[in-house]
């Protein structure tokens, strides 16, 4: 499907991946900008104008004045993208129904939930300046805890996602983070029904594509490579820290 003016903002996180898995499983044209957060390049004024909290994702469109809108916030971006764009339900069910209401129910889970739970995970567990166990075990064990929510729903799924027949933006929304488990030190094979989830979306078309945007995703399964990763990333999150603190 064309659409007038799309442009994403983005960079290879969790969060990142989860517009641009949106806009290929529409269909949509859209042009990409890599958005270079070790460099900080979302704090500059331009992108702030786009959107002033300073993160990735963002978007803009032409929206139905013609004049261009802005997004922000990947939850808002999503909700958007299918109210003016998935005519045909594909990834989303019609406003106003039961089916609705749930997607919004896991797609808030995540936002306020799995995605900030398991951000913290990430940073005491690979970046922190100190080796804290306590914030580890905290937020490490917090995201197993929203997992086996996710697990024992998606065991009771007859579709095998988690809102009725099929995949939708309240899938999308977890899979860049239930894909990225490993990083987190949280071992997915604790949890089958949401594995078998995770092999599932991974084989879609959609997802394999705009995984790769803005540029290539590494399942972080393997251990030396998150090692790897994580020390290479250190220092610039934690300088941003500083900066942020400023």
């Amino acid at each position: 499907m064309a659409a007038p003016g799309i442009n994403l903002y983005t960079g290879q996180t969790p969060n990142g991946i989860k517009i641009s898995i949106t806009l290929e499983e529409l269909n949509l044209s859209y042009k990409t900008h890599h958005v270079d957060i070790r460099k900080n390049v979302q704090k500059e004024p331009w992108f702030l104008e786009i959107n002033p909290n300073g993160r990735i994702p963002a978007l803009t469109d032409t929206f139905r004045d013609g004049k261009m809108i802005r997004l922000f916030e990947s939850g808002s971006i999503m909700q958007y993208l299918v109210e003016q764009y998935d005519k045909d339900h594909l990834i989303s069910y019609p406003q106003g129904s039961r089916e609705s209401y749930e997607v919004n129910n896991w797609l808030f889970f995540l936002n306020a939930g799995v995605g900030p739970m398991q951000g913290q995970a990430n940073h005491f567990f690979r970046y922190a300046a100190e080796k804290i166990d306590y914030g580890i075990n905290r937020y490490q064990n917090e995201t197993r805890r929203l997992y086996r929510v996710l697990d024992e729903h998606l065991s009771k799924s007859k579709s095998g996602y988690l809102v009725g027949s099929k995949c939708t933006i309240a899938d999308i929304a977890h899979w860049g983070w239930v894909a990225a488990a490993g990083f987190a030190g949280v071992d997915i094979n604790e949890f089958p029904n949401l594995k078998a989830w995770d092999e599932r979306m991974l084989a879609r078309p959609g997802v394999e594509k705009g995984r790769h945007v803005p540029s290539p995703h590494i399942l972080t399964r393997d251990k030396e490579w998150n090692e790897k990763a994580a020390k290479e990333n250190r220092e610039w999150i934690l300088r941003g820290q500083e900066n942020d603190a400023k």
